[in-house]
């Protein structure tokens, strides 16, 4: 079979892109999305083309694009992953997590067909992408949606490589411009537990970021930081509050 291609080499995420744009709302100009999973399950059989796609691909081939294009390909296929997952039991669903309970949550089950095996969405995120050592790149948790409430937008488009930088970077300010997700409040500044649960990233010298404190001080404009608290969270000296995560299932919300 011939693959889809994009310029030189790159995978083509056209069909995902489309699939995005019909079956995605955007709301707050792109802080918050809900999904139209009934839209999708009338397209249900377009999502499992783009799937069979991905899974054709093998390792020399994703091996031979640069790391803007393996990130773009990883993220899609964990996005268009677990909303086929999410398919398999909507519309009795009232959470993703009730697909499965630890240790056998949905994050471990081994359904994701890539590079000639079988993976689990948590093989995606924990070892092809944070665990690989090759991205080292914090903002993933910005992009990568778990289906829930509280989870950052499902983007209304694919990632592709040569805009993954931009793309990456819209995603984290409009998750930190959220004040649901993110707000300071009486000298104590409220993060979502994404912050908390993946700690490690944002200290491992991304940009020159050695801590949660200095990755969000970045991001003062669109947290609503004013100068003295902005100079308090660079010298860590602003405390750190976790809010509660929204499991409930990011769908289509009737007015």
């Amino acid at each position: 079979m011939i693959f889809p291609l994009i310029g030189l080499g790159e995978f083509s995420h056209n069909e995902w892109n489309r699939l995005l744009k019909e079956h995605v709302v955007s709301i707050r100009g792109g802080q918050v999305t809900q999904v139209d999973y009934d839209g999708f399950l009338r397209s249900r059989e377009d999502l499992r083309n783009y799937l069979a796609d991905l899974s054709r691909v093998d390792r020399p081939q994703f091996n031979a694009w640069g790391k803007s294009e393996q990130l773009a390909f990883l993220i899609n296929a964990y996005n268009a992953w677990t909303v086929e997952v999410v398919l398999t039991r909507y519309p009795q669903l009232e959470s993703i997590r009730d697909i499965g309970l630890f240790p056998s949550s949905v994050w471990r089950k081994n359904i994701v067909k890539l590079f000639g095996d079988k993976h689990s969405l948590d093989d995606i995120e924990h070892k092809m992408i944070r665990g690989s050592g090759l991205y080292e790149e914090p903002r993933i948790h910005f992009a990568l949606n778990c289906a829930a409430i509280g989870c950052p937008a499902l983007r209304v488009e694919a990632y592709v490589g040569v805009h993954l930088d931009r793309q990456l970077e819209e995603d984290t300010e409009l998750f930190l411009i959220d004040r649901s997700r993110n707000y300071f409040l009486n000298g104590k500044l409220y993060i979502s537990p994404i912050f908390d649960w993946y700690r490690e990233d944002f200290e491992n010298g991304w940009s020159g970021i050695k801590s949660v404190s200095q990755f969000l001080s970045s991001y003062r404009k669109q947290l609503g930081l004013n100068p003295e608290a902005y100079l308090d969270l660079q010298r860590d000296n602003i405390p750190l509050k976790f809010l509660e995560y929204d499991w409930s299932l990011n769908r289509i919300v009737a007015d």
